[in-house]
């Protein structure tokens, strides 16, 4: 297919005369049918432009006709090497940026405000606290300080402060967004990427199992909480989140009457509805008899559309607001599970995080294609369902390795 050529040309702005009779001459970049005009530092009379634009001048006004023609075939040259052209990348490309030092706290302030405009209050969060930490490490860092031999030494002294490695790398990630930014905008070289291959890899956590075996759900499901109770509501979010795809507590706090199509929800991730550029496509969730009920039980009436099942939330609450009551509800269905648990004889300490991953591995263990559990969990790739499950592999090995001595168990039945 054919480029889409930008032009640059040099007019005079007609919309505004001087007091002397000038005309500020423009240069004008043309896409699309788009105009943009941008200021040259050069006047002049519609006279003389005239003998300007026809090459006929003399003197000083021949000075001022070399220097639009230099502007002009630059700023040609500026769009015809632009990939992809857009008046921005023109902009950033073609005039000159008035160098300041930019710190590390200034980069990060501003990828956070971004992140806050676009509601993702909860990464910007993890951004703020990231930033803290680098600064705790070593204050007043510079962009120029983010070097690979830098995140090698921030690590070590990360995990003798008694942290873990899962969250360096939760960390180090937001670093990296940063950084990303910081070498589009230009305030950072390229060549001084200190992430990758031979220069400094992120760590990832430990594959910490958090998946409950199809007996211990079972106790879960079966158990006996005071009707009406803080207990039961809990536990049956619980269950309601591990039948419904594993969604987290987010998308059960903002999950709304129109969601509800017959037999099954449709929503989209509040965890990836914001970050992903392509339009995600939406789960679909088979609604079981059993999730069906628990929306009777503690379900909003009058069914509206547009409102929420779960009274967990109010309408017109900022993103803020929504975060902090998220939070506030994880926190007590996770120590209401973890006492259940406890009672149950269930010897890890159940919250929220375990119905996603039992959903998960549940299916896998039954023979369910990794391609279906990818499309159900909302991963935008294989190979993220596939670490997803990676933790939960060794058990499956061993259950299904243990038919190669399953003759001995006939041995000793016949002795």
């Amino acid at each position: 297919m054919k480029k889409t050529l930008a032009s640059a040309s040099i007019v005079p702005d007609k919309r505004r005369v001087k007091d002397d009779g000038d005309f500020p001459l423009k240069l004008r970049i043309t896409f699309k049918g788009k105009r943009e005009y941008y200021s040259t530092g050069h006047d002049a009379t519609l006279e003389d432009w005239e003998a300007i634009r026809k090459n006929e001048v003399r003197g000083a006004l021949k000075k001022t006709a070399l220097a639009l023609s230099e502007i002009q075939i630059n700023a040609q040259k500026c769009c015809d090497i632009l990939k992809e052209f857009s008046f921005l990348k023109f902009e950033n490309a073609f005039f000159p940026k008035a160098r300041t030092e930019k710190t590390l706290k200034s980069a990060f302030e501003n990828y956070v405000a971004g992140l806050r405009l676009n509601e993702q209050v909860g990464t910007a969060s993890s951004c703020e606290c990231a930033s803290v930490s680098l600064h705790k490490f070593k204050p007043r860092l510079k962009l120029e300080d983010i070097t690979p031999e830098f995140l090698r030494s921030y690590e070590r002294w990360f995990i003798k402060d008694g942290k873990s490695i899962t969250t360096v790398g939760i960390y180090l990630r937001a670093l990296r967004s940063v950084v990303n930014v910081a070498i589009e905008d230009g305030d950072m070289p390229a060549e001084d990427y200190p992430f990758g291959k031979r220069k400094y890899i992120i760590p990832s956590g430990k594959n910490i199992k958090k998946a409950l075996s199809l007996e211990d759900i079972a106790k879960i499901y079966n158990y006996a909480a005071q009707k009406g109770s803080v207990e039961e509501r809990c536990r049956d979010y619980w269950i309601f989140n591990y039948l419904c795809n594993g969604i987290n507590v987010k998308d059960l706090c903002l999950l709304k009457y129109q969601n509800i199509k017959g037999d099954f929800i449709v929503i989209q991730r509040a965890k990836t509805i914001r970050t992903r550029r392509a339009n995600p496509e939406p789960i679909r969730i088979s609604l079981k008899d059993d999730a069906k009920q628990i929306i009777a039980k503690w379900g909003q009436r009058p069914v509206n559309a547009d409102k929420y099942v779960f009274r967990c939330l109010e309408p017109g609450m900022t993103p803020d607001q929504i975060r902090d009551q998220v939070k506030l509800l994880t926190r007590l269905i996770n120590d209401n599970m973890k006492s259940i648990a406890t009672e149950l004889g269930i010897e890890k300490k159940v919250t929220t995080s375990y119905t996603r991953h039992s959903f998960a591995t549940i299916l896998k263990n039954n023979g369910v294609f990794t391609e279906f559990i990818s499309e159900a969990l909302g991963h935008s790739s294989l190979s993220t369902t596939k670490n997803y499950l990676a933790g939960f592999e060794h058990d499956a090995i061993k259950k299904t390795t243990d038919v190669l001595l399953s003759f001995k168990k006939e041995e000793f039945a016949g002795t």
